[in-house]
């Protein structure tokens, strides 16, 4: 082989060897390692919960228990009756001042209506639109991520909000309850008594219920957050359909499309309270939580993946 012929073959194979390291340079970028997906997760988990915002927000829920417990034991004090008959939802503040473990359900009772679902819309509503506002969510996506992946993490973080916040509730509830009320067995709605700690753990089965039927509302504020680039034009937007649908969810005339809405049965958590339990409403409000959740999940990645970042 001649000199020329030599060199002509070692040039090929060095450029043969450039391109593959480059080719395997780029498919490493394209493949990122799934730990680095964990430390996505828990660096939007982290910077959820050290805003300020979010810290007012689990301000706010965590002081409703303490209204709450307040003015039923000065009611009490003062020797007026709380509460009144039925045993669902709110009517349970009838029950906490024979046992401050009731203290927990009326809480979340009195904040699911609202408080919570417009913080989890909160959140929710700002998760793209907020990074797309101040200019960050094109420097997310330079990371090996990809959008599928950061939209499901965003999710995650939401989903994460919804549980925590319905845990900063009962525990708030569980202690101001402790503190002012006695602590002891407890009577069913359905007249039975059982113990403390089955009591116990009802209420923490009925707070990751609650949690559960906040799925839709996080579905629905990020499908709503992939439409804009302003985040408080999507909070305002989510809250507002939130309003909306209660409002139609109380009109007689609307018992048609009542079923369908992602609130008609949030209250049915009270049904853990049944001995037996009713699960009927339950598992109705658990499916209709994961048809949302599919539906808007499915909306929110079809148009985030065509979003034009760069406008």
């Amino acid at each position: 082989m001649s000199r020329a012929d030599h060199s002509t073959t070692t040039t090929t194979t060095t450029t043969t060897v450039t391109t593959t390291t480059t080719t395997t340079s780029a498919a490493a970028v394209r493949r990122p390692n799934p730990l680095w997906a964990l430390g996505l997760l828990r660096s939007e988990l982290v910077t959820t919960v050290r805003r300020w915002r979010t810290l007012a927000l689990l301000g706010v829920l965590a002081a409703v228990p303490v209204l709450v417990g307040v003015a039923v034991r000065i009611e009490t004090r003062g020797g007026g009756q709380v509460g009144g008959g039925g045993g669902e939802g709110p009517a349970f503040i009838a029950q906490i001042t024979n046992n401050g473990l009731f203290l927990v359900f009326t809480a979340l009772a009195a904040t699911l209506p609202f408080f919570l679902p417009m913080a989890v819309g909160v959140v929710a509503g700002d998760a793209i639109a907020g990074e797309a506002g101040a200019g960050t969510l094109r420097y997310l996506l330079v990371a090996p991520a990809g959008r599928a992946r950061l939209l499901f993490t965003k999710y995650a973080t939401v989903l994460a909000f919804c549980l925590l916040a319905t845990l900063v509730v009962a525990v708030s509830a569980l202690a101001v309850g402790a503190l002012l009320f006695p602590f002891g067995e407890l009577t069913t709605i359905s007249g039975t008594r059982i113990g403390l700690g089955e009591g116990l753990a009802r209420a923490l089965l009925i707070a990751l219920v609650v949690a559960a039927s906040l799925v839709g509302v996080a579905a629905l504020g990020l499908f709503v957050s992939t439409l804009t680039n302003s985040g408080i034009a999507a909070m305002a937007t989510t809250v507002g359909l939130l309003i909306t649908v209660q409002i139609v969810d109380q009109i007689p005339q609307l018992h048609a499309v009542q079923p369908y809405l992602f609130s008609h049965y949030w209250l049915s958590f009270a049904d853990l309270m049944r001995d037996p339990v009713y699960w009927d409403d339950l598992l109705r409000d658990l499916g209709l939580q994961a048809l949302y959740a599919a539906v808007f999940g499915s909306a929110a990645w079809a148009r985030f993946t065509a979003k034009d970042i760069t406008a």
